[in-house]
């Protein structure tokens, strides 16, 4: 072996765009894409070098540092403007399974130990962001995510190389599949990476969920004394407060934090050491506990092997478990979301209780509109991490005997919902919820007009004469308040306490005794 250069190797990650937020991409059309570099190859306009695998000989872009199956992948899935480069956690799980499966190889002696600190060392140039746009192939594609296993076994093999002293592609110094994908298979390594970047994705997920979550109980403590109307059926209903109705948000969003925590437990479970099918044929017997030992050393997650290496290497059942979870989160979010809009309709036609921060304005022909767009694209999201589980539960029940084919949609609706979900609860809470404000003169006419306060009273004049005397405020507009006085069934000062905010709201329980009708319960 050659000395090693001291080579290195900047992040290629452009910006500095959040990990979570997926872009547009254009794999297809950019002419800067790492396809259109592949087609120059083809047509012979850049330099090239030959590879061979298999099924014959490739042109690859010299100073490409991914190979002839990721050049074949590039060939065969044309599918989608996202690559592989898009999922920054999952080109990070990847490495980690790299990593641990050299230094697993190397303790048990089935690895040089100079080739395995070559591995371990370009995986940690890819977890610090290095190399990620050679990861260049479609997310969706055939073959159950070898075309993915593939690619990172070639960045790694070549990365490897040049760092040795070699030129890309002269794998017999350090081979892709020989010494990088040593003691594995796309179907231990594969769902083993996902399940890894979908833990780091739920982490992430719920760091923001907690924020708004907060937004949400800051919001209740601002509004605890602000009396309005509650609606059943859009119809209104009885008093509450204003704080009542965000706090109720925010304990609906801690109930979704809890049960996305509670999945990733079961995300730890994993099958590295099954190789194809779970039998574990060609790596060593110790392999599977040296991996997940350093597998657990490096990330600092407590994972565990699955008891059945073929049930774990064909079973999709957490990850119709998380995306179910994940849809659960995302609809209860979108109709907190619809409360919003409603709320803050109007602002002169509608309820127009609450006001949203304007964010944008609202309309190519009318001045002056602005509309609730933070909610809206919310609920956007929501909608497509509803369609995504549909495709997670197909694609889990479409799988045949020891393998699901089928993983790399899984894992992209999963990864999509977990960013977009993120994404979502970030521009939330800081371009909705941290500044909405009440609209106080409003709130206070529509509880002081309303006839839905004569439901505080029917345990002292009864169930008959409330609602005849909430028919004629109706049509009077008299106040409920006036109309039990001067009709006799109770006295002002009775009225005021039954009456009160704190009363109305169910906040403060009233004890004292008060001077009632005959036959009339006193309040508890």
């Amino acid at each position: 072996m050659t000395s090693t250069p001291q080579a290195s190797v900047q992040p290629r990650d452009s910006g500095h765009m959040r990990d979570e937020m997926l872009s547009e991409t254009n794999i297809e059309g950019d002419e800067n894409s790492p396809r259109a570099d592949y087609i120059a190859a083809i047509d012979g306009s850049i330099a090239t070098r030959t590879e061979t695998d298999s099924l014959g000989s490739m042109q690859i872009p010299a100073d490409a540092y991914w190979g002839i199956h990721s050049a074949r992948a590039l060939e065969n899935f044309p599918i989608t403007r996202r690559a592989l480069y898009n999922y920054p956690d999952l080109i990070r799980a990847l490495a980690r399974v790299k990593q641990a499966s050299a230094r697993a190889n190397a303790e048990i002696g089935v690895l040089e130990q100079a080739k395995a600190d070559i591995i371990d060392r370009v995986c940690e140039e890819i977890v610090g962001g290095a190399l990620h746009t050679e990861f260049c192939i479609g997310v969706i594609q055939g073959g159950a995510g070898t075309s993915t296993n593939m690619n990172a076994n070639e960045i790694i093999a070549n990365r490897g190389l040049e760092l040795m002293g070699y030129a890309k592609g002269e794998y017999e110094h350090l081979h892709p599949i020989d010494d990088v994908n040593r003691s594995q298979s796309t179907n231990d390594v594969y769902p083993t990476a996902i399940k890894l970047a979908m833990v780091f994705g739920i982490r992430r997920l719920l760091a923001e969920h907690r924020l708004l979550t907060n937004s949400f109980a800051a919001k209740g403590r601002e509004f605890n004394d602000i009396l309005k109307i509650g609606r059943t059926q859009l119809q209104d209903a009885v008093p509450m407060t204003l704080g009542q109705e965000f706090t109720g948000f925010a304990h609906t969003l801690m109930e979704d934090y809890d049960r996305l925590s509670e999945v990733i437990p079961w995300l730890n479970e994993i099958n590295m050491g099954a190789t194809a099918i779970g039998t574990g044929i060609t790596a060593d017997p110790r392999y599977a506990e040296a991996v997940r030992k350093h597998l657990v050393d490096i990330t600092g997650i407590e994972m565990e092997t699955a008891p059945d290496l073929i049930e774990a290497t064909s079973d999709a059942g957490i990850f119709m478990t998380l995306s179910g979870t994940l849809k659960r989160a995302a609809v209860k979010l979108s109709k907190i979301c619809n409360d919003l809009r409603l709320l803050s309709s109007g602002p002169q036609a509608g309820l127009g209780e609450i006001t949203l921060p304007p964010r944008q304005a609202g309309s190519s022909i009318m001045p002056g509109k602005v509309n609730p767009v933070i909610p809206e694209v919310v609920n956007q999201v929501a909608f497509s991490v509803i369609g995504a589980d549909a495709t997670v539960t197909a694609a889990a029940e479409a799988g045949q005997l020891q393998l699901n084919a089928f993983e790399p949609v899984i894992a992209h609706s999963i990864l999509q919902s977990l960013a977009w979900m993120t994404n979502a609860c970030f521009t939330l809470r800081i371009n909705c919820i941290d500044g909405i404000t009440p609209n106080l003169e409003r709130l206070s006419m529509q509880v002081e007009t309303s006839v839905g306060v004569v439901t505080a009273l029917t345990p002292y004049i009864g169930y008959a004469a409330a609602a005849t005397l909430a028919h004629t405020a109706l049509t009077t507009h008299a106040s409920i308040a006036d109309l039990v006085v001067s009709s006799g069934l109770m006295k002002a000062e009775d009225v005021a306490r039954v009456l009160s905010p704190e009363r109305l709201s169910g906040m403060v329980p009233i004890t004292a005794s008060l001077t009632l009708p005959a036959q009339r319960p006193e309040l508890p």
